[in-house]
Order: C-alpha cells, then structure tokens, then sequence
C-alpha cells in the first residue's frame, strides 16, 4: 500500500465506498484507526481509514457519507493533515479538545432520523461501540456493526502478515513463560474464572515471551490467546512459529491453532464456565461470540498490571539498552556537530545517522517509531514527519527538535532532544528553558505510591503555567519492555481519568516530556523516560521518585542560566555526571570527545 495516494485515488475510493454504501442501504460509514486488537498502530490490513483517505497519521476517524468526507484528528496532526488530503474532497475536521464537537456529535446533529450508520465491529471497542449505539437511539439513527464495507471495494487488500514469530529468550525476557503464566492463572483464580480471552497483541507477546514483526516498529505479531488453568491456546496464522519453537511452547503447555479459528473456539466455550476478560480491551465483534450462557467476569487483562512493573532483571537489562542507546546518541551529535556547515543535512539526514548509529549496538533490533526530526517551522507539529517530498535543509538559523527511540531485545527507549543551529533569539532561550524546568520539575518529584498518573502532570506543567505558556498534549506514557513504545496503563496526563488503574507504582517506565509550541516559528521538547522507584517510608505512607533512565547530553546552549534555581542546576549538573560516567567506556575518539564537552557543569 502506498504511504501516500493522488488526489485523484482517494476521490475513487470514496466513491466506490458510496457505491457500497448503497447496495446496503446505508446512510454513512466510519471508518475507525483500529484493528481486531484494538492496536494504536495497525498491520497494513486493518488501514483502511489509510488506504481511502491518504492520511497517514496514527490517530483519525473518517466518516463518509453519500455528499459528504471528513477526517476528524487533532491539532498534532493537523498540518500533515492538510498536506495530504489536499484535492481529495475529504474534509479536515479539527478536533480541538474533548470540548469541542466531536465525530460522535457531529453523526448525531447530522444524520436524520431512519438513518443508518456503518462500522465494522470487529476493530471497535465494546465500551465505543455502546456509547456510539446510546448516542445514536436517541436521535433515531440505527448502527449496523456487521459490516466490513472495506471488503468490497478494497481488491488487493493485504493479507494478514506472515513475518516469523520468535522467542523473547532469557536473561533478555526477565521472567520465563511458565512463571508469567503461573501468574497470570493465580489472578484468575482470584477472580473465580476458569478461562481469560486476551486479544491485545503487547500482552500476548510479554505473556508468551515471544515477539515478531507484523507492525512497524512495534516487535508484535497478530494473534489472539485463551489460557486456561490446565494450558493455553495462542491463535497465529499458521507457517510463522517453526518446529522447534512450537515443541518448546508445547512444554509449557501452550498450542497453537490458526488465527481464524479464534472466534469459533470462543463461541464454544462451555455452558456454566467463567471468563475473564476486559471489555476495554476486546473488540465488539469478539465480544459478541461469547456464548450467554457463559459466565463474564470484567476486569482489566492482569497481564497490563505485571508487564507494566518491571521485574528488578527487567529494570537492570533496560538501564544496559539505556547505556548503549546513550552511547549511540553521542556518536550521532558528535557526527551532525562536525558534518554542519560541511555537508548538506535534511531532516531526513538526521534519521538515516540516528538509525545507522543504534544499529551498530548490541542487541539492537530497530526503531521504536518514526523518527521525529523538525527544523524550525516543523518542530511546532508534535507529529510531524518529514518525508522525501517534504523536509527541511538543517542550515542558517533556528532549533532542531528530534525526537527518536530504539527497540532493543533488553528494553525500549524513546528521547527527545532540541539543539541549536547558528544563532537563537532571546525568546527561544527562554522557551527552552521554561521547558527544561518543567522536565526537571517532575523529574525531581517524590509522590505516594499509587497516585494517579494524571495528578503529576501539574508539576511538569507548572514553570510553564507560570509564565502563560502551556502545551496541548500529555506529559507522559508508559513504556513496554521491547514492546509497545506506548504501554498503559499508567501515563502522566491531565486528560486521561485519573482512575485506579493509572496508579503509579514501582518499576513504571513513563515518559516525561513536557513541551512549549509556537506555531510557525518553533517546538522544543526535552524528553526523559523514568522510572518510578522506592523513595522512603514514614508515617504518612510509602513515597515514590522517580529514577532517569535516559542517559545522553541536554543542551546547556540555549539555557537561560538566571531563571535556573541552585537545585535545578543541582538536579541538571548530577544528571551530567551520571550520563558521562556511564557512557565514556562505551565511547572513544570523537564521541567520548563530544560526551565530555556536554557534559560540564554548568
């Protein structure tokens, strides 16, 4: 599938969904960023909003109707957005904040009474189903969940993908199989079931100690898995796991069936028994397989509890990928600090050396995203990409923000870092510092155990607030262990629900990267990813802080020295002293040169 269609495709492609459309007698369609797992970033068959529209963000919703295309995102994406639905028809639709109308709101001011909407159940959540079935009855509009109108107009549609599934091996995987199946089954049967349907591809790779290659950047392979308290079934496309992989699952009592076999084998689950399952985390279609007269216990998935607390051998394998993904970093400024001004460098540059430098590292299987390179203007856009028909020439003057990360077998990193080329204003040392602070700020904090994620998120944001600056999206996410760079289900941001399950708890990996945009003019980022550790005991209860993991130079370049309090230059020349004590042996010639310079006190 092309990463980018002609006008002239996308307006084909509407309007064979509206001759579909037709032949079904419905009204609209919508066509969901999603898949039967409910992933944030989707194998090549489950692109459809893609494939018909040509936006290539990771977050929008596309409603089509027999006069009307829209595109619903928010103003991360907006610019791309604009740039890639030009000429299309398709509308953009800025979403600007939970506010503001929404896709939902519009369907329900918009289509008439006797209406019918379309929308595959089977890459839609049960909890967005429901809520858009209640928003719907009341305006007398019915919504059709059997459908896949996608099917019909799509002819080359990608087949489900066939990379090979591997073993995540210990001491890589921290904990072996058994003993994550052991614990899983132990919260089963704390829960009075006999059976846990799991359908999210980041808790079946961490449960099973295995990953793959079926999504960029994430090491996910497509599958569904029922565990009972005797044994489990994983359901994979058949001809990705060899012979001896399967004989080694089949000694911890896991089979393997084939992937379209998943839904029947749920619909046939014995009368009277008990399932586990998380309504958040299973599709409407799935969900709707599970016979009546079986027993429904909804939880959320344990396995998203376990796999977020890392393991003490989790936590020191991922400090090692931290090192060599450090050490990787300093060798790629200590390139782009000597190749400016002697060679032509385009955003796209920067990703080619930042790959290439992670590659020549142990254990180091690819990135953990797109990369993030925004010169100026570009930097502004928390999403953009550069791509070879658009990107900057690094050159003249201004801030460059990267924003980049690693999937390594021992853990996966994500950072962000913003540097000066040639000449800043006062104005941009200002917003860079305000942003350092608010980094500091949170990264400094001590907070009681099991707080809730989004309570943090005023710390990181107060040093902007105070000075009426602010940024539109969260402070921090939660991250896999060599998997999914965006893990719940803790995350530091003021708008998720401050819920029970976003308690911050020991052995969290979250990011913090608060921010500061001007639109047009420049984006600075400073991005850390933490660990929340042991702090102290008293009276009062148990306290957490958090330890940085990210190990690479801040730029003291842009640093407006005066507004820094003794303990932030505190906070900031330790952190300095860690980051070149533990990265100068993995470092020689240039680079150690480069990690020493940036490293100084200030």
């Amino acid at each position: 599938m092309p990463l980018t269609l002609t006008p002239e495709l996308s307006r084909q492609r509407v309007a064979d969904l509206r001759s579909a459309m037709q032949q079904q007698g419905v009204t609209a369609v919508m066509i969901p960023t999603s898949d039967p797992h409910l992933s944030e970033y989707l194998p090549e068959r489950w692109q459809g909003r893609v494939w018909v529209s040509g936006f290539t963000g990771s977050a929008a919703t596309l409603i089509v109707t027999q006069d009307f295309a829209g595109l619903w995102t928010d103003n991360r994406y907006w610019a791309m957005a604009e740039r890639e639905l030009a000429g299309s028809g398709i509308e953009l639709m800025k979403v600007q904040s939970s506010a503001q109308p929404t896709h939902e709101q519009w369907l329900c001011e918009t289509l008439k009474p006797g209406a019918v909407l379309a929308v595959d159940g089977e890459v839609m959540g049960v909890d967005s189903v429901l809520r858009l079935q209640a928003a719907l009855q009341r305006v007398g509009v019915s919504l059709r969940t059997d459908l896949d109108l996608l099917q019909s107009v799509w002819s080359d549609r990608p087949a489900l993908p066939d990379a090979p599934v591997y073993e995540h091996e210990m001491p890589f995987a921290g904990r072996s199989r058994a003993e994550k199946l052991a614990g899983l089954r132990e919260r089963m049967q704390q829960a009075g079931t006999q059976w846990h349907w799991i359908s999210t591809l980041d808790d079946i790779a961490w449960l099973f100690n295995l990953r793959g290659a079926d999504v960029a950047h994430n090491p996910v392979f497509v599958a569904h898995a029922l565990v009972s308290h005797e044994g489990a079934t994983l359901f994979v496309q058949p001809g990705k796991l060899d012979d001896a992989l399967l004989q080694r699952l089949q000694q911890d009592a896991v089979s393997v069936a084939p992937y379209h076999t998943a839904p029947g084998t749920l619909a046939a689950l014995p009368a009277g028994s008990t399932l586990l399952l998380d309504p958040r985390r299973i599709s409407h279609g799935m969900r709707q397989r599970v016979p009546a007269t079986v027993k429904v216990v909804e939880q959320i998935n344990p396995t998203v509890f376990t796999k977020s607390q890392k393991s003490e051998a989790e936590a020191a394998n991922i400090r090692q990928a931290m090192e060599q993904d450090g050490a990787a970093l300093c060798e790629f400024f200590a390139w782009f600090e000597q190749a400016q001004g002697q060679q032509r460098i385009t955003e796209l540059t920067i990703d080619e050396h930042l790959t290439a430098a992670r590659a020549r590292r142990p254990h180091y299987k690819g990135t953990s995203f797109s990369t993030i390179a925004g010169f100026n203007a570009n930097g502004a856009s928390p999403h953009y990409r550069a791509t070879a028909n658009a990107h900057a020439v690094i050159e003249g003057n201004g801030l460059l923000l990267i924003d980049s990360g690693g999937q390594y077998l021992n853990g996966t990193t994500d950072i962000t870092r913003v540097v000066p080329i040639g000449q800043v204003s006062d104005a941009q040392k200002e917003d860079y510092t305000l942003v350092l602070k608010a980094t500091m700020a949170l990264s400094m904090a001590q907070f009681p155990k099991g707080i809730r994620g989004p309570m943090l998120d005023a710390i990181a944001r107060a040093p902007l607030w105070a000075t009426g600056r602010n940024f539109a999206h969260g402070t921090g996410h939660g991250v896999g262990y060599f998997l999914n760079v965006h893990e719940g289900p803790q995350g530091i941001s003021c708008n998720m629900a401050a819920e029970a399950h976003t308690a911050m708890e020991i052995g969290m990996v979250t990011s913090i990267e608060p921010a500061f945009y001007r639109p047009g003019q420049w984006g600075i980022r400073i991005e850390n990813l933490a660990m929340a550790v042991p702090a102290e005991t008293n009276a009062f209860g148990s306290f957490l802080k958090f330890e940085t993991l990210t190990l690479c130079p801040i730029d003291t370049r842009c640093i407006v020295l005066d507004l820094l309090r003794a303990d932030e230059r505190a906070w900031l020349n330790a952190y300095h002293a860690e980051v070149r004590r533990r990265l100068s042996p993995l470092l020689h010639g240039e680079a150690l040169a480069w990690l020493e310079r940036n490293t100084q006190p200030i």
